[in-house]
């Protein structure tokens, strides 16, 4: 196709190519410094691009911010984009997943986004070899940026698996399952989750970070609410922990009024509900920015439960 302004022919890049290189930035450093390390490393010769990234944002979102970018001045930017893909199409070490916790699923998951990031590259290769188009030019910007896998779609996903999950027949099917999904929603919030199901007691242990903070995580999914005994044994676990942690405890149908109570003016834990994780899921208020207000409320008055319903969103 040629380029109109120019009178060059121009080379485009498939959406699906852009969304496999979102998918590899995001994927292939769980950790936020090392993944800003490689992007400044990457893009040190367009300080352009650097100045308008916003990395106090997730991987993914930052990620997809500066494929905007190149989408949006393809021409200028072409070389460097089929650079920055066929560079990290041939990464075949993870340091930084391969030290975590959760290394034997997150590796697998870097590989294969590698692999589809690969697949695009060789795409490319062979077409610019033959010097025919990469793809079809693409109807407008905004066309293109719906074909990438972006925050919101990840997120929208998130929300169809969570009203599946609700109207499950096998509830403790459904409470395994839970496990995933939560383990994705705090992935996408670059929480750095690191979760584990309890069949017996039919909860979810485990961490996440956020804001320098350190947090204890306890999930449940039970018929009716969660009790004061819960409450009372996670706060006792929490503190065992030592002064400075924190705690995060999720059950999807809620907290009894006596136990809520019994943490209202004094509590090592925030709370997080059904209603809540469905304001973050249909984009009412970030996941991360709900935790900050839970922690700030709980500092400030000793109150376990800020419900995302009081919030001014």
């Amino acid at each position: 196709m040629t380029d109109v302004q120019s009178g060059v022919t121009a080379k485009r890049i498939h959406a699906d190519a852009y969304g496999a290189l979102i998918e590899a930035l995001t994927t292939i450093y769980w950790n936020k410094v090392p993944f800003e390390q490689d992007l400044r490393r990457r893009l040190r010769e367009h300080p352009e691009l650097l100045a308008r990234l916003d990395f106090t944002l997730t991987k993914r979102e930052t990620s997809a911010q500066l494929v905007e970018m190149l989408v949006a001045e393809e021409q200028r930017y072409c070389e460097l984009a089929i650079e920055m893909m066929t560079d990290i199409s041939r990464i075949d070490t993870f340091p930084n997943l391969a030290k975590q916790v959760d290394a034997e699923d997150l590796l697998p998951q870097a590989r294969e986004a590698v692999a589809h990031l690969a697949k695009w590259v060789g795409r490319h290769a062979e077409i610019a070899e033959e010097r025919e188009k990469f793809s079809a030019e693409l109807a407008a910007h905004r066309d293109q940026v719906a074909k990438t896998r972006g925050f919101a779609e990840v997120r929208d996903e998130l929300r169809q698996d969570f009203l599946r999950l609700t109207t499950m027949a096998d509830r403790q099917r459904a409470g395994i399952e839970f496990e995933g999904f939560l383990h994705r929603l705090f992935t996408l919030f670059d929480l750095e989750p690191t979760l584990a199901y309890n069949l017996s007691g039919e909860q979810i242990d485990g961490s996440i970070y956020h804001d320098t903070n350190h947090y204890i995580v306890e999930a449940k999914w039970l018929a009716g609410t969660v009790e004061a005994k819960h409450l009372r044994d996670f706060d006792g676990k929490v503190r065992f922990k030592g002064k400075n942690a924190l705690g995060l405890f999720v059950s999807v149908n809620g907290f009894s009024e006596g136990g809520k109570d019994l943490f209202r003016q004094s509590t090592s834990f925030i709370t997080m509900d059904g209603g809540d994780l469905f304001s973050v899921l249909e984009g009412r208020i970030r996941l991360d920015e709900l935790i900050a207000r839970k922690l700030e409320h709980a500092n400030r008055t000793g109150d376990c439960y800020f419900p995302a319903t009081q919030m001014h969103l």
